[in-house]
């Protein structure tokens, strides 16, 4: 799996890239296919971000990223 940087997530944030990504546990989903995510957001979160910290206070569980395909790995 392709490796990634921090700098290079940020910029798939539907805003400077086209591509809608995020990470979660050193894993980048690729959520351009959510409608939940259209444009980069989704409530009060934002794609090109690492939202393992942000998981415990979502309405959901990690099963949610199950449905997207992995593009890459963060890295450390």
């Amino acid at each position: 799996m392709k490796i990634f940087t921090r700098s290079q997530l940020s910029l798939r944030n539907g805003q400077d890239k086209e591509e809608i990504w995020v990470s979660y546990k050193g894993i980048i989903y690729d959520l351009g296919s959510s409608r939940l995510w259209k444009n980069g957001t989704h409530y009060e979160h934002w794609a090109g971000q690492d939202l393992t910290d942000e998981l415990k206070d979502a309405p959901h569980t990690e099963k949610v990223f199950e449905k997207f395909e992995p593009v890459g790995k963060l890295k450390d």
